[in-house]
């Protein structure tokens, strides 16, 4: 039987920060609550939580450095928390490797299904066989993927979005689309389908500014042609 989820939460503000973990934790997620970033940053070099809730706005180190720290070491599905709602901010936010996007003032429902929504995905074993696309083989049983044989380091929401794309290779598929089946979003901004498109394609591109594989229809959104030799 799996442990509770275990989710720390980084937020400055203190009611907020009592409010979220009370919430999270009637909820069933085990619950960690930290008030600035040094001492967060501290306890994420210890030991890694399921999945991680930050403020962007923190003291002592912010919630952008800590993303791009976590993110050079580890998948560990984020989730940011900002003030901040332009479409600016969510793609910074993203860029520094957040995989959600939850802007204050927030619904304490819509913040727990988010978060369980990052648990099941970090937790799925799916037992299908390995799938091979072209020069791309991925692994869902153990969420790997390798570019002939080079193993990509992928975030929990790249490697989603790239196995969703093998899956459908050669096909059309919208932003839209890609919210729904990757992101799993009703509705969305469809900056965050860009911004996490232009990431894996700096990863499985050999010029990600011409890319072969991962290729925009403009107008309509992306197709992922795995031979590379579709124009």
């Amino acid at each position: 039987m799996q442990s509770e989820p275990r989710v720390m939460v980084v937020e400055d503000d203190a009611a907020v920060r009592t409010v979220v973990g009370d919430y999270l934790g009637a909820a069933g997620l085990a619950v960690s609550l930290y008030g600035d970033g040094v001492s967060a940053r501290e306890a994420l070099r210890r030991e890694l939580p399921d999945v991680l809730v930050v403020d962007r706005m923190l003291p002592g180190a912010s919630g952008d450095e800590i993303c791009r720290e976590v993110r050079e070491r580890s998948d560990l599905p984020i989730l940011m928390l900002t003030a901040l709602g332009g479409v600016e901010n969510r793609i910074e936010g993203l860029e520094h490797g957040a995989d959600d996007y939850l802007t204050k003032p927030f619904a304490m429902r819509e913040l727990q299904l988010r978060v369980q929504a990052l648990v099941r995905r970090r937790r799925a074993a799916d037992p299908v066989a390995v799938l091979t696309a072209g020069r791309f083989r991925i692994d869902p049983a153990h969420r790997r993927a390798w570019a002939d044989d080079r193993e990509i380091a992928l975030t929990t929401r790249e490697y989603e979005l790239l196995l969703h794309l093998a899956r459908h290779a050669d096909e059309l598929l919208t932003r839209d689309d890609l919210l729904r089946s990757v992101w799993g979003w009703a509705a969305g901004d469809g900056s965050t389908v860009t911004v996490h498109v232009r990431r894996l394609r700096e990863k499985i591109e050999p010029d990600p500014r011409d890319p072969v594989y991962l290729r925009t229809v403009w107008g309509e959104g992306y197709r992922f042609t795995p031979s590379g030799s579709a124009r």
